[in-house]
């Protein structure tokens, strides 16, 4: 059986940078679920950052993750996205369901670093990471197209 990372946020864990709880609710996803395919991390959490957190976005010009106080968060992304990679690794998973427009786990759309809520093409921390090893991550917007691949 074919595992898949998925963001933590994404089962109900209180992870996310407002402590805010944002479970998936979708039958594919909850079957995965009870099959026991799921292995969760949260890349931000793992790599050292705390609940409840500054809000975070990728500076464009920099690729850098800045908090909305302007400090310095590369570092963590970083270490989090390479925790995600060796989970990876270690369960032989080429699939990722990470949580859309986070600056780690973004797959399309992530915030376009000024705060100012506007969402750009790009993706995040992990997400990059992750496929440069060939993984491929899908977000909970195109779950039926992961689906498609599993069967």
């Amino acid at each position: 059986m074919e595992k898949i990372l998925v963001s933590a946020c994404l089962l109900g864990e209180r992870v996310r940078y407002n402590a805010e709880v944002i479970s998936l609710s979708d039958e594919i996803f909850n079957e995965w679920h009870q099959e026991g395919r799921l292995v969760s991390i949260c890349p931000e959490v793992t790599g050292g950052l705390s609940i409840p957190r500054a809000p975070a976005e990728i500076e464009q010009s920099s690729g850098k993750v800045f908090t909305k106080d302007g400090d310095d968060k590369t570092d963590a992304f970083m270490i989090g996205a390479n925790k995600a990679l060796l989970l990876c690794q270690r369960y032989n998973i080429k699939y990722a369901l990470l949580k859309e427009s986070s600056p780690s786990c973004g797959s399309k759309l992530i915030y376009d670093g000024h705060f100012a809520e506007k969402k750009i093409s790009g993706q995040g921390i992990t997400t990059k990471l992750l496929r440069e090893y060939g993984i491929k991550v899908f977000s909970e917007k195109n779950i039926a197209e992961l689906e498609k691949l599993l069967k």
